[in-house]
Protein backbone atom coordinates (compact mmCIF):
# COMPACT_ATOMS: atom_id res chain seq x y z
CA UNK A 1 0.00 0.00 0.00
CA UNK A 2 1.24 3.55 -0.86
CA UNK A 3 0.96 6.33 1.69
CA UNK A 4 0.31 9.65 0.99
CA UNK A 5 0.40 12.74 3.62
CA UNK A 6 -2.98 14.11 4.30
CA UNK A 7 -2.19 18.34 3.72
CA UNK A 8 -1.08 19.68 7.07
CA UNK A 9 -2.23 17.33 9.27
CA UNK A 10 0.78 15.60 9.30
CA UNK A 11 -0.79 12.27 8.53
CA UNK A 12 0.47 9.09 6.42
CA UNK A 13 -2.63 7.93 4.79
CA UNK A 14 -2.94 5.14 2.60
CA UNK A 15 -3.73 6.16 -0.83
CA UNK A 16 -6.42 3.88 -1.24
CA UNK A 17 -8.88 3.92 1.81
CA UNK A 18 -12.10 3.36 2.78
CA UNK A 19 -15.18 5.29 1.87
CA UNK A 20 -17.98 4.07 4.68
CA UNK A 21 -21.35 5.25 3.36
CA UNK A 22 -22.20 1.59 1.62
CA UNK A 23 -21.62 -0.31 4.65
CA UNK A 24 -24.40 2.63 6.77
CA UNK A 25 -27.41 2.58 3.99
CA UNK A 26 -28.24 3.87 0.80
CA UNK A 27 -26.41 0.80 -1.52
CA UNK A 28 -29.32 -2.13 -1.15
CA UNK A 29 -28.58 -5.08 1.64
CA UNK A 30 -26.03 -4.98 3.48
CA UNK A 31 -25.31 -6.77 7.10
CA UNK A 32 -22.87 -5.69 9.46
CA UNK A 33 -21.27 -9.27 9.64
CA UNK A 34 -20.16 -8.68 6.18
CA UNK A 35 -19.20 -5.43 6.67
CA UNK A 36 -17.45 -6.21 9.12
CA UNK A 37 -15.64 -8.56 7.70
CA UNK A 38 -14.63 -5.62 4.77
CA UNK A 39 -13.27 -3.53 6.94
CA UNK A 40 -11.30 -6.21 8.75
CA UNK A 41 -9.81 -6.69 5.29
CA UNK A 42 -9.12 -3.56 4.52
CA UNK A 43 -6.96 -3.15 7.78
CA UNK A 44 -5.26 -6.00 7.04
CA UNK A 45 -4.01 -4.72 3.39
CA UNK A 46 -2.98 -1.77 4.86
CA UNK A 47 -6.00 0.87 5.03
CA UNK A 48 -5.15 3.49 7.49
CA UNK A 49 -7.94 5.96 7.26
CA UNK A 50 -11.83 5.77 7.04
CA UNK A 51 -14.58 8.00 5.79
CA UNK A 52 -17.79 7.82 7.44
CA UNK A 53 -20.61 10.27 8.10
CA UNK A 54 -23.59 10.62 10.92
CA UNK A 55 -26.17 10.52 8.80
CA UNK A 56 -24.90 6.80 7.20
CA UNK A 57 -27.22 4.48 8.67
CA UNK A 58 -28.53 7.07 11.47
CA UNK A 59 -25.23 6.28 12.80
CA UNK A 60 -24.57 2.66 11.96
CA UNK A 61 -21.53 3.46 9.82
CA UNK A 62 -19.95 5.22 12.18
CA UNK A 63 -20.84 2.49 15.24
CA UNK A 64 -18.99 -0.15 13.12
CA UNK A 65 -16.49 1.99 12.57
CA UNK A 66 -15.82 2.30 16.40
CA UNK A 67 -16.24 -1.18 16.82
CA UNK A 68 -13.53 -2.04 14.34
CA UNK A 69 -11.15 0.65 15.99
CA UNK A 70 -11.81 -1.38 19.57
CA UNK A 71 -11.18 -5.15 17.76
CA UNK A 72 -7.99 -3.39 15.45
CA UNK A 73 -4.52 -2.17 17.73
CA UNK A 74 -3.09 -0.58 13.92
CA UNK A 75 -3.45 3.32 14.13
CA UNK A 76 -6.48 3.95 12.58
CA UNK A 77 -7.68 7.62 11.21
CA UNK A 78 -11.75 8.43 11.27
CA UNK A 79 -12.91 11.39 9.33
CA UNK A 80 -16.99 12.25 9.64
CA UNK A 81 -19.15 14.52 8.67
CA UNK A 82 -21.66 16.64 9.99
CA UNK A 83 -24.39 18.90 8.57
CA UNK A 84 -27.39 16.23 6.29
CA UNK A 85 -29.23 15.26 9.63
CA UNK A 86 -30.42 18.80 9.22
CA UNK A 87 -34.24 18.80 7.69
CA UNK A 88 -34.86 20.95 5.61
CA UNK A 89 -30.81 21.46 4.84
CA UNK A 90 -30.32 24.89 4.42
CA UNK A 91 -27.51 27.13 5.28
CA UNK A 92 -29.33 28.93 8.10
CA UNK A 93 -28.76 25.36 9.95
CA UNK A 94 -25.05 25.39 10.04
CA UNK A 95 -25.08 27.06 13.09
CA UNK A 96 -22.98 26.82 16.56
CA UNK A 97 -26.43 24.71 18.42
CA UNK A 98 -26.43 22.41 15.80
CA UNK A 99 -23.05 21.68 15.03
CA UNK A 100 -22.07 21.02 18.50
CA UNK A 101 -25.04 18.78 18.95
CA UNK A 102 -24.15 16.66 15.96
CA UNK A 103 -19.93 16.57 16.67
CA UNK A 104 -21.44 15.34 20.24
CA UNK A 105 -23.54 12.71 18.67
CA UNK A 106 -20.55 11.82 16.33
CA UNK A 107 -18.26 11.48 19.63
CA UNK A 108 -20.61 9.10 21.05
CA UNK A 109 -21.31 6.74 18.36
CA UNK A 110 -17.50 6.17 17.48
CA UNK A 111 -17.03 6.23 21.24
CA UNK A 112 -14.19 8.66 21.37
CA UNK A 113 -13.24 12.02 22.91
CA UNK A 114 -11.77 13.95 20.27
CA UNK A 115 -13.03 13.11 16.27
CA UNK A 116 -9.66 13.09 14.16
CA UNK A 117 -11.50 15.18 11.48
CA UNK A 118 -15.33 16.49 10.96
CA UNK A 119 -16.25 17.39 7.55
CA UNK A 120 -18.78 20.17 6.73
CA UNK A 121 -21.70 17.44 5.10
CA UNK A 122 -22.00 18.87 0.93
CA UNK A 123 -23.58 22.66 2.73
CA UNK A 124 -25.43 24.67 0.88
CA UNK A 125 -22.88 26.84 -1.18
CA UNK A 126 -24.09 30.06 0.82
CA UNK A 127 -22.36 28.43 3.92
CA UNK A 128 -19.08 28.78 2.50
CA UNK A 129 -19.39 32.47 2.46
CA UNK A 130 -20.42 32.48 6.23
CA UNK A 131 -16.96 32.88 8.44
CA UNK A 132 -18.90 32.71 11.09
CA UNK A 133 -19.28 28.47 10.45
CA UNK A 134 -15.71 28.17 10.23
CA UNK A 135 -15.48 29.90 13.84
CA UNK A 136 -17.90 27.53 15.21
CA UNK A 137 -15.69 24.69 13.99
CA UNK A 138 -12.25 26.61 15.04
CA UNK A 139 -13.87 27.02 18.41
CA UNK A 140 -14.50 23.28 18.46
CA UNK A 141 -11.14 22.76 17.90
CA UNK A 142 -9.98 24.60 21.15
CA UNK A 143 -12.25 23.06 23.03
CA UNK A 144 -10.97 19.72 21.81
CA UNK A 145 -13.80 17.98 20.38
CA UNK A 146 -12.11 18.21 17.10
CA UNK A 147 -8.34 17.76 15.92
CA UNK A 148 -8.78 19.06 12.05
CA UNK A 149 -11.84 20.00 9.95
CA UNK A 150 -12.06 20.17 6.28
CA UNK A 151 -15.53 20.23 4.04
CA UNK A 152 -17.04 17.71 1.45
CA UNK A 153 -18.16 19.65 -1.52
CA UNK A 154 -20.43 19.28 -4.50
CA UNK A 155 -18.66 21.70 -6.91
CA UNK A 156 -14.94 23.13 -7.49
CA UNK A 157 -16.36 26.56 -6.83
CA UNK A 158 -17.22 25.63 -3.05
CA UNK A 159 -13.80 23.60 -2.62
CA UNK A 160 -12.01 26.67 -3.95
CA UNK A 161 -14.03 28.98 -1.79
CA UNK A 162 -13.51 26.59 1.12
CA UNK A 163 -9.79 26.46 1.05
CA UNK A 164 -9.78 30.40 1.41
CA UNK A 165 -10.27 29.54 5.21
CA UNK A 166 -6.99 29.03 7.11
CA UNK A 167 -7.77 26.10 9.16
CA UNK A 168 -9.54 23.97 6.32
CA UNK A 169 -6.69 21.00 6.07
CA UNK A 170 -8.95 18.45 4.05
CA UNK A 171 -11.92 18.97 1.05
CA UNK A 172 -13.71 15.57 -0.05
CA UNK A 173 -14.63 16.33 -3.92
CA UNK A 174 -15.65 14.11 -6.65
CA UNK A 175 -13.04 13.03 -8.54
CA UNK A 176 -13.26 9.62 -11.37
CA UNK A 177 -12.54 9.37 -14.54
CA UNK A 178 -16.10 10.66 -15.21
CA UNK A 179 -15.32 13.99 -13.23
CA UNK A 180 -12.38 15.52 -14.33
CA UNK A 181 -13.01 19.00 -13.72
CA UNK A 182 -11.18 19.21 -10.24
CA UNK A 183 -7.86 18.65 -11.92
CA UNK A 184 -8.05 21.74 -13.80
CA UNK A 185 -7.41 24.49 -11.28
CA UNK A 186 -8.59 23.43 -8.13
CA UNK A 187 -5.94 20.68 -7.85
CA UNK A 188 -3.13 23.53 -8.16
CA UNK A 189 -4.79 25.70 -5.95
CA UNK A 190 -5.15 22.87 -3.01
CA UNK A 191 -1.75 21.98 -3.51
CA UNK A 192 -0.21 25.80 -2.99
CA UNK A 193 -1.82 26.02 0.48
CA UNK A 194 -1.18 22.03 1.74
CA UNK A 195 -4.69 20.81 1.52
CA UNK A 196 -5.59 16.95 1.67
CA UNK A 197 -8.19 16.21 -1.35
CA UNK A 198 -9.96 12.71 -0.63
CA UNK A 199 -11.85 11.51 -3.79
CA UNK A 200 -14.89 10.38 -2.77
CA UNK A 201 -17.19 8.42 -5.39
CA UNK A 202 -14.37 6.93 -7.43
CA UNK A 203 -15.92 4.69 -9.26
CA UNK A 204 -19.17 6.52 -10.06
CA UNK A 205 -21.80 4.65 -7.98
CA UNK A 206 -20.38 1.63 -9.34
CA UNK A 207 -20.74 2.29 -12.81
CA UNK A 208 -16.75 2.25 -13.59
CA UNK A 209 -16.36 -1.43 -12.01
CA UNK A 210 -17.60 -2.34 -15.42
CA UNK A 211 -20.46 -5.10 -13.52
CA UNK A 212 -23.43 -3.18 -14.72
CA UNK A 213 -25.67 -3.59 -17.41
CA UNK A 214 -28.62 -1.72 -19.18
CA UNK A 215 -31.23 -3.93 -17.10
CA UNK A 216 -29.27 -4.16 -14.25
CA UNK A 217 -31.67 -4.00 -11.40
CA UNK A 218 -31.22 -1.77 -7.59
CA UNK A 219 -33.26 -2.21 -4.80
CA UNK A 220 -35.62 0.54 -3.48
CA UNK A 221 -33.49 1.52 -0.83
CA UNK A 222 -30.45 1.76 -3.33
CA UNK A 223 -29.68 5.82 -4.42
CA UNK A 224 -28.87 3.76 -7.52
CA UNK A 225 -32.47 3.97 -7.88
CA UNK A 226 -34.08 6.57 -6.41
CA UNK A 227 -31.87 9.28 -6.82
CA UNK A 228 -30.71 9.04 -10.72
CA UNK A 229 -32.53 12.64 -11.34
CA UNK A 230 -31.60 14.06 -8.03
CA UNK A 231 -34.89 13.29 -6.34
CA UNK A 232 -33.05 13.04 -2.64
CA UNK A 233 -29.75 14.85 -2.82
CA UNK A 234 -27.46 16.83 -5.45
CA UNK A 235 -27.97 14.12 -8.70
CA UNK A 236 -23.94 14.25 -9.16
CA UNK A 237 -23.84 11.93 -6.34
CA UNK A 238 -25.16 9.12 -8.35
CA UNK A 239 -23.01 8.03 -11.25
CA UNK A 240 -21.15 10.95 -10.64
CA UNK A 241 -24.42 13.09 -13.20
CA UNK A 242 -23.50 10.53 -15.89
CA UNK A 243 -26.95 9.34 -17.72
CA UNK A 244 -26.99 5.56 -17.34
CA UNK A 245 -26.91 4.61 -20.56
CA UNK A 246 -24.34 7.31 -22.17
CA UNK A 247 -22.11 5.99 -18.64
CA UNK A 248 -22.13 2.21 -19.86
CA UNK A 249 -21.63 2.74 -23.72
CA UNK A 250 -18.29 5.18 -22.22
CA UNK A 251 -17.27 2.10 -19.79
CA UNK A 252 -17.32 -0.15 -22.64
CA UNK A 253 -14.58 1.95 -24.32
CA UNK A 254 -12.65 2.18 -21.25
CA UNK A 255 -12.98 -1.92 -20.67
CA UNK A 256 -10.62 -1.45 -23.94
CA UNK A 257 -7.75 0.53 -21.75
CA UNK A 258 -7.47 -1.85 -19.33
CA UNK A 259 -4.16 -4.01 -19.09
CA UNK A 260 -5.15 -8.13 -18.09
CA UNK A 261 -3.29 -7.47 -15.25
CA UNK A 262 -5.78 -5.51 -13.69
CA UNK A 263 -10.04 -5.20 -13.22
CA UNK A 264 -11.55 -2.01 -14.54
CA UNK A 265 -12.20 -1.13 -10.54
CA UNK A 266 -8.61 -0.85 -10.34
CA UNK A 267 -8.15 0.88 -13.02
CA UNK A 268 -10.40 3.27 -12.15
CA UNK A 269 -8.97 3.81 -8.69
CA UNK A 270 -5.48 3.55 -10.39
CA UNK A 271 -5.99 6.57 -12.27
CA UNK A 272 -6.89 8.76 -9.74
CA UNK A 273 -3.82 8.09 -7.99
CA UNK A 274 -1.71 8.89 -11.14
CA UNK A 275 -2.54 12.95 -9.61
CA UNK A 276 -0.37 13.71 -7.07
CA UNK A 277 -2.24 16.48 -5.52
CA UNK A 278 -5.34 13.68 -4.50
CA UNK A 279 -3.98 12.18 -0.55
CA UNK A 280 -6.55 9.45 -1.49
CA UNK A 281 -9.78 8.01 -2.84
CA UNK A 282 -12.42 6.25 -1.04
CA UNK A 283 -14.32 3.93 -2.40
CA UNK A 284 -16.43 1.74 -0.82
CA UNK A 285 -16.87 -2.17 0.16
CA UNK A 286 -19.35 -4.11 1.24
CA UNK A 287 -17.76 -7.42 1.57
CA UNK A 288 -14.50 -8.55 2.32
CA UNK A 289 -13.81 -9.75 -1.58
CA UNK A 290 -14.94 -5.95 -2.79
CA UNK A 291 -12.22 -5.01 -0.75
CA UNK A 292 -9.43 -6.83 -1.98
CA UNK A 293 -10.28 -5.80 -4.98
CA UNK A 294 -10.26 -2.24 -4.64
CA UNK A 295 -7.10 -2.11 -1.77
CA UNK A 296 -5.36 -3.89 -4.06
CA UNK A 297 -5.02 -0.72 -6.96
CA UNK A 298 -2.61 0.98 -5.21
CA UNK A 299 -0.16 -1.60 -6.24
CA UNK A 300 0.05 -1.23 -9.58
CA UNK A 301 2.24 0.38 -11.53
CA UNK A 302 1.45 3.77 -13.25
CA UNK A 303 -0.19 4.07 -16.38
CA UNK A 304 1.07 5.41 -19.23
CA UNK A 305 1.05 8.75 -20.85
CA UNK A 306 -0.55 7.26 -23.39
CA UNK A 307 -3.08 5.73 -21.41
CA UNK A 308 -3.92 8.42 -19.45
CA UNK A 309 -4.20 10.69 -22.97
CA UNK A 310 -7.18 7.74 -24.10
CA UNK A 311 -9.04 8.17 -20.90
CA UNK A 312 -8.93 12.02 -21.66
CA UNK A 313 -10.01 11.10 -24.68
CA UNK A 314 -13.04 8.97 -24.01
CA UNK A 315 -13.69 11.58 -21.38
CA UNK A 316 -13.84 14.96 -24.24
CA UNK A 317 -16.20 12.81 -26.83
CA UNK A 318 -18.56 11.40 -24.66
CA UNK A 319 -19.09 12.88 -20.77
CA UNK A 320 -17.65 16.43 -20.87
CA UNK A 321 -20.44 18.15 -21.98
CA UNK A 322 -22.82 16.60 -19.70
CA UNK A 323 -21.01 17.19 -16.35
CA UNK A 324 -18.19 19.29 -16.80
CA UNK A 325 -19.62 22.71 -15.80
CA UNK A 326 -22.42 21.67 -13.74
CA UNK A 327 -20.18 20.46 -10.77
Amino acid sequence: MEYRTLGRTGWKVSAISFGAWAIGADWGKVNDKDSLAALNRAIDLGVNFIDTADVYGDGRSERLVAQLKRDRREKIFIATKAGRRLNPHTADGYNRKNLMRFVERSLKNLKTDALDLVQLHCPPTEVYYRPEVFGVLDDLVQQGKLRNYGVSVEKVEEALKAIEYPNVKTVQIIFNIFRQRPAELFFEQAEKRKVGILARVPLASGMLTGKMKPNTKFESNDHRKYNRHGESFDRGETFSGVDYRSGLEAVEEIKRLVPHSMTLTQFALRWILMFDAVTCAIPGAKTRAQAEENFGAADFPALSKKTMSDVKKIYDERIRESVHHNW
